[in-house]
């Protein structure tokens, strides 16, 4: 068997929160028709539900994240120029997140959930380019 150290722990922590706060989105997001038709309140619910695991998941992300940046040290420009905008997905999808769960409208959810997706699956995609 492989041996189990600190760097397999934190990619495994990080990798698992990814999971919760891209894939629970994802999944959130492919429900909310179906949630619609079974009460208006089911898809607000549901997303609370969600918030419950999600936050702490994009808390675990961004520790981890900064814990992945500290052991990987010193990168080439690409890689550090990767990171960066890395970094502006991470905070986009956050704060975004954020927006969303606060918004009132229709509109703004939609939008604001969109924006959250889409800069969470950017993140993602660089989090890969970058283990790369």
């Amino acid at each position: 068997m492989l041996g189990i150290d600190l760097d397999v722990i934190r990619m495994f922590l990080h990798v698992l929160a990814a999971t919760v706060w891209v894939g629970g989105q994802v999944v959130l997001a492919a429900l909310v028709p179906v949630l619609r038709r079974t009460a208006s309140d089911a898809p607000r619910n549901a997303a609370r539900a969600f918030n419950r695991v999600a936050w702490p998941a994009f808390a675990v992300l961004v520790a981890t994240g900064v814990w992945n940046v500290l052991a990987v040290g010193g990168q080439g420009r690409a890689y550090r120029v990767t990171l960066i905008v890395k970094l502006v997905a991470v905070a986009v999808s956050g704060v975004t997140a954020l927006l969303h769960a606060r918004a009132k409208s229709p509109a703004a959810l939609a939008v604001y959930g969109a924006l959250t997706g889409l800069s969470a699956l950017g993140a993602l995609f660089l989090g890969v380019l970058l283990a790369g």
